[in-house]
Parts: C-alpha cells; structure tokens; sequence
C-alpha cells in the first residue's frame, strides 16, 4: 500500500464531499479509491468515514487524522517544491553587502564572469563598511571581515584578506629607518578608523606574532583616501593586497618589511538560516568559494 497515495485520496474525499469527487480530481476510478480509502482504514485499525449511499462524514477518528494529513501532505509538497527549485536555473535579483575596498577591487571585477555563467540573474551590490543587518535590510549574501560575532547567521569562510605595509619613496627619503615593526612607533601611520586596525598592527615574523600599537594625524574609514595619502607621501600605510599592488608595482608605493607577514584578517560570505538554498543563492555561494575561497591561488606580493 503506497500511505501516501491513500492519504492523498483520504483528504480530498473529505474537502471534495465524496469518494467519487475526489477520484475525479485525481483522475482515479472510483472503485480504486474507496478501496484506497478502505485500505488505510485497516491499515490505521480505526473508521475513518461514515458512509452512505448519498452523503458521507468524518468520524472522530477520521476528524484527528485529516487534519495531521493534510499537514503532512502539505509538508511533502513543500519538500518536493524546495527540491524542484534546487535543480531550476538560477534566476532572479541577489542582493549583496560587502566592504567598500574588498567589494571595489576584488569582488566587482568577478561579478561579470558570474553573470556571464548565469544570465538569468541581476546583481544589486550595496558596498559598505557598516556592520549592515542581513534579514532586516533584504540581503541575500554579505561578505564581512574581522572575527565573527555569534549570530544566527550561516558562514561560508573564505581565504583570509591579505594586507600589504607600504610607503611612498618620498616619505621613506626623511623618516626614521624601518627594521622591525616595533619601529612603526616612531612612524606617521595612516590610520584605517573603521576596524581594530586604528590603534593596533600585528605581525608575524621570526619570533611569531607581534602587535604594535600605531598613531598618526590623518585617520579615515576609506581605503581609497588612505591609499591616496600613502602615494602623497603623508606616512605608512597598512591595506589589502588588491588595494595597493598597482601602486607598488608601479613605484608609487614600496612594501616595507617583507620578512614580517601582516596579520591578515578573516573574510566570510554569510547567508541567513532560514532562507531557502535556492539556485541563485547557491550559485553565488558556490561562485564567492571558488573565487575567495582558502584554495584560491595567492597573488604575488
């Protein structure tokens, strides 16, 4: 006996008024589904229909178990729908938050290669460096740096952002030589406001991590601005790889201190736990892995 099916049969004899309605709608004969009918009676050793030749009624029996059929029904349904979705075609808007520097230089220039592989669906990206609500404000993913706090979302970690110190030739010509990163005390730091980084740098060098406390005149929560100053020659600078590469490759910017690796901070692509996996959340989560996950290829310094 397939229950399913003889539930099935059971709950639209009771919202269609009779055994032979409900045939109807599922395209049965009327023999098969009373015989349906009767077979989960026996089954569930109770009557669950009085039946006669011109109406029909629950027992009390049959009342309990409609209504937790019907539940039941509608849970499978639902299933099979979530089910059916996952193997559809990604389509429809993906709202996502990210880091202004970490959303303008990384992610941005992936996004046409996402939607190259899946035309169906439009990107609307928010870049920001606040801590922005996923549910509240409607985003689908948010890319987030630094230590997670404990939250009902879900985390995808991806490789940690990588930062680079740096300065310009034409700071280095009049400050103080810069052997070690205890020596950042005596430095112009230009300071990123936004994260722990505005009063503290860490590194890891030959006798482990080390973190040393940082001051400076010019602080902002731009990457860009600060990136700015560097090149202008205001002080030292500490910021992600694909913020500054350009300028150090084209010898705006120096990298100071190679053998001292800066700590680089966690990066994390994060999606509510109670949105359903559909085709163009799983897409891009599968996207941002493959992209900025830990077995990426690591960019030369």
């Amino acid at each position: 006996m397939d229950r399913l099916k003889c539930m099935e049969v059971f709950v639209r004899a009771v919202e269609a008024g009779s055994i032979s309605a409900a045939a109807n709608e599922l395209n049965l004969s009327s023999q098969l589904a009373g015989k349906q009918i009767r077979a989960l009676e026996q089954s569930l050793g109770v009557k669950l229909l009085n039946r006669t030749t011109r109406s029909q009624s629950l027992t009390d029996s049959g009342q309990v178990f409609y209504e937790q059929a019907k539940n039941i029904l509608a849970e499978m349904e639902a299933a099979e729908s979530m089910i059916a979705e996952t193997r559809s075609k990604p389509r429809g808007r993906l709202r996502i938050s990210a880091p202004i520097t970490f959303g303008s230089h990384a992610l941005t220039p992936e996004i046409p290669g996402y939607l190259r592989q899946h035309p169906d669906v439009s990107v609307d990206l928010c870049l920001t460096n606040r801590t922005v609500d996923l549910v509240d404000e409607g985003f689908d993913v948010v890319f987030r740096t630094g230590a997670l706090p404990d939250s009902s979302l879900l985390a995808r970690p991806l490789a940690p952002h990588r930062l680079l110190l740096c300065a310009s030739p034409d700071y280095l010509k009049s400050a103080e030589q810069l052997r070690t990163p205890e020596d950042l005390r005596h430095h112009e730091c230009l300071v990123f406001s936004h994260t722990s980084l505005r009063t503290h740098w860490s590194f890891d060098g030959p006798r482990g991590r080390v973190s040393v406390p940082i001051s400076g005149r010019f602080s902002t929560n731009s990457g860009e601005a600060l990136r700015a100053a560097a090149v202008a020659g205001m002080g030292v600078l500490l910021q992600p790889h694909e913020l500054v590469s350009e300028e150090i490759e084209a010898g705006r910017l120096v990298r100071l201190l190679p053998e001292y690796e800066p700590a680089a901070r966690p990066l994390h692509a994060l999606y509510a736990s109670d949105r359903r996996m559909t085709p163009k959340l799983r897409s891009f989560l599968d996207f941002a892995v493959q992209k900025f996950g830990a077995n990426r290829m690591e960019p030369e310094a």
